[in-house]
């Protein structure tokens, strides 16, 4: 019976893949203890809703990013730490969900929790929300480090996806913990091959990306 429960997991997996388009895989396949909290699949967002596109909580990534994040989590472990990854790949329909609902400057659902200081209206000027994005080439991810001990996100001095100059990786008014936190994460990151964006701590892209020009639409499931 343990083999045949075995064999279907096995053939259960080569046919989730199969699915992917050729140079994607789930995450958790190669790097199992990988902490995922896909929280554009929930209602935990600046949106308020789930995201057109995510219809389950399943990491994927280009092969070539998963294997440099592999890296990055073997080194993280030796050090009591892991990844807790909030959004990789991400569909255009998403893209497009992003965008129309910035037009519906009404829609202030989220406001305190996730961009207080910033009105609505500028969202798209100050590059918060844009009709494209990196992690529509599947090689760009947003994450942060969990004390694996605990299992609970260490401190960065702002949450994920949080609209304002608190996120910018070199915000001056970090405590000393804050700043050494933030300063591991992108040490790691940059160490194994991914460039970061200096206003969002948990934003990254694989320097050698393998999909630059192409933005993909495939739904997560």
């Amino acid at each position: 019976m343990k083999k045949i429960c075995i064999g279907f997991t096995l053939l259960y997996s080569i046919l989730l893949n199969a699915q992917l388009p050729k140079g994607f895989n789930y995450v958790k396949d190669q790097i199992p203890s990988i902490q995922i909290e896909l929280r554009y699949y929930s209602t935990n967002n600046f949106v308020g809703d789930t995201i057109n596109g995510y219809n389950d909580d399943k990491l994927i990534l280009s092969k070539r990013a998963t294997t440099a994040l592999k890296k990055v989590q073997t080194e993280l472990k030796g050090r009591g730490l892991g990844l807790k990854v909030f959004d990789a790949y991400r569909p255009q329909r998403a893209v497009d969900h992003f965008a129309a609902w910035a037009l519906q400057l009404n829609d202030t659902l989220k406001k305190q929790q996730f961009y207080p200081e910033v009105a609505k209206q500028h969202l798209f000027n100050l590059g918060y929300i844009a009709y494209k994005s990196g992690h529509t080439r599947g090689s760009t991810l947003d994450l942060t480090l969990i004390d694996l001990e605990t299992g609970k996100e260490i401190d960065m001095g702002s949450p994920w996806d949080f609209f304002g100059k608190e996120s910018w990786v070199e915000n001056n008014d970090l405590c000393k913990k804050q700043r050494k936190n933030r300063k591991r994460l992108q040490k790691v990151m940059l160490k194994h091959g991914f460039k970061n964006y200096e206003k969002e701590w948990w934003h990254f892209t694989l320097k050698d990306e393998p999909f630059p020009d192409t933005y993909f639409d495939y739904v997560i499931e």
